[in-house]
């Protein structure tokens, strides 16, 4: 660093070894749909091309047994993780047989930024100021982003105008021009990793009744914790189950 301070040194090796440490990052990606498409859910453009490309690293995985954690970091987040879980339970002729990866060795990181963006616009306009301290985000990275203003005080209009507003945010940057890689890859990526790594809480995708959705979670010596809250508003518990359905549908 330019400060002079020891920082970890960088060691290029084999595709053969990514699987010898304790956490592997899947950031990879074989399409990056380019700033011309400014509608529609562009992550979700890059799903086959990049399941294709994250299935491979998953069943390097399983063929080594791996014990660590596998981290999805490209987009599609979530879809990716379901996949990387299920094909890395598959022998060579496509039989589920368990063999592979546990559920809680998959994580996906792509929420962190959904949260950070709620977190600007409740800084910037007083009527979300409510989500700063009582706010919660949930689901994909993605257009199914549930967005929830206030678990005390929820307000469901208000609160589907942020969810609006917050994905909507990513297509905003590129109609400026802009690929919006720097925000993700602090917030959804190292700043996340690092939070996880050291157990506190975050947000991101772990697996819940069949699909990897996001919740504020924490890693523990035990196992992945999630968030457990008194009360969800009937509303908003309505919404986290129809991104979950949704989830669901895409194989």
């Amino acid at each position: 660093s330019p400060e002079g301070e020891r920082l970890p040194p960088v060691e290029i090796v084999s595709p053969e070894e990514v699987f010898d440490g304790d956490v592997f990052l899947f950031c990879a990606s074989r399409f990056v749909p380019d700033t011309s498409v400014t509608s529609g859910d562009v992550r979700m453009a890059q799903y086959q091309v990049n399941r294709e490309l994250a299935v491979r690293y998953a069943r390097m995985a399983r063929q080594r047994r791996y014990g660590g954690m596998f981290c999805v970091v490209s987009d599609p987040v979530d879809p990716l993780c379901r996949a990387v879980l299920e094909e890395s339970n598959r022998d060579e002729t496509g039989r589920w047989d368990g063999g592979g990866l546990f559920s809680h060795q998959v994580r996906g990181f792509g929420l962190g930024v959904m949260q950070a963006r709620a977190m600007y616009y409740a800084r910037k306009e007083p009527r979300f100021a409510a989500f700063l301290t009582e706010g919660r985000t949930y689901g994909p990275h993605g257009a199914d982003l549930v967005v929830a203003n206030s678990i005390e005080h929820y307000d469901d209009a208000l609160s589907r105008e942020l969810t609006e507003r917050v994905v909507q945010a990513n297509l905003e940057m590129r109609r400026l021009g802009f690929k919006p890689y720097v925000a993700p890859a602090l917030s959804s990526g190292a700043l996340s990793l690092l939070l996880t790594l050291r157990g506190e809480w975050h947000c991101g995708s772990v697996f819940l009744d069949g699909v990897f959705m996001g919740v504020k979670n924490r890693y523990t010596p035990a196992g992945v914790e999630t968030e457990l809250l008194p009360r969800i508003p009937d509303p908003l518990f309505g919404h986290i189950r129809e991104a979950a359905e949704h989830l669901k549908s895409v194989l």
